[in-house]
């Protein structure tokens, strides 16, 4: 004869909960109970309990000036966890991946191998990072670029810097310099991305662009031009010349900083 099946715990459909109408013990921490435990009425509540609304009255009171890295991510976990204490992971996630810019721009399947990190919290983690170069990028889209170099740069690495894999991308002007259009034109590999200058003159002309920025990331982390740099960026000059869009830089992008090809005077 099979052993009797232990009773569920929880049910799915109102008439199977009239089967049990008594509820586990529940203690101080709010950890549901087997029912041999017994529950100490003296039992201290965890160091965490109530720690969110102090958290959020801090922020309330002194801004994000007063946080720490670790503490601002804490909080931003609070919308993909919703119980329990999200310092731990916080914590564990700057060790892993050393500042709050190389935690957004990490890729899902790397976040998820620090533990406590779901499928759930990465992909939150990596919309929040889109939203911030949407943020950025509408920044500089309703201003001329030339004169707002330095948020056109700042889009740049937030966008660039911790990318996976190499990229180039081109910002399309018009005739006044504001922003037409920002796109990845080639992805390659860890460090290596092919460049066709021919296309790139090719999609200015398509867009009616009347000068371009070109931008790409070092995944070394080391911004310095190489001289394959160097000499495409001379290639795609010429022949921009030739059909009357400007080249007005070529910028770099690593980790520990970026270079100007143009501030540089190598084109």
């Amino acid at each position: 004869m099979s052993e009797e099946k232990p009773e569920p715990t929880f049910f799915l459909n109102e008439t199977s909960a009239k089967l049990s109408t008594k509820q586990p013990p529940v203690g101080a921490d709010g950890a549901v109970r087997n029912a041999e435990q017994k529950i100490d009425p003296e039992e201290e509540p965890p160091h965490y309990l109530g720690h969110r609304e102090r958290m959020k009255e801090r922020f309330q009171n002194v801004g994000h000036a007063g946080f720490a890295d670790y503490e601002m991510l804490e909080m931003l976990l609070y919308r993909s966890i919703r119980q329990g204490d999200t310092k731990p992971l916080a914590k564990a996630l700057i060790a892993r991946f050393g500042s709050l810019a190389e935690i957004l721009g990490a890729p899902e399947h790397l976040l998820m191998e620090v533990k406590g990190c779901g499928p759930v919290t990465a992909f939150d983690l990596r919309f929040v990072s889109a939203l911030t170069h949407r943020m950025i990028r509408s920044d500089i889209r309703e201003k001329t670029v030339l004169s707002s170099w330095s948020r056109v740069m700042d889009y740049c690495v937030a966008a660039m810097a911790y990318e996976p894999r190499e990229q180039f991308r081109i910002l399309f002007l018009d005739k006044k310099n504001a922003l037409i259009a920002d796109e990845v034109q080639q992805v390659g590999t860890v460090d290596h991305t092919p460049v066709y200058p021919r296309e790139v003159i090719a999609r200015a002309l398509q867009l009616a662009a009347s000068g371009i920025i070109l931008a790409h990331n070092h995944r070394s982390g080391d911004p310095t031009p190489s001289k394959s740099d160097i000499d495409m960026t001379r290639t795609i000059a010429n022949i921009g010349a030739q059909m009357g869009i400007v080249v007005h830089d070529h910028i770099i992008i690593g980790k520990n900083g970026h270079a100007s090809l143009k501030g540089l005077k190598l084109f």
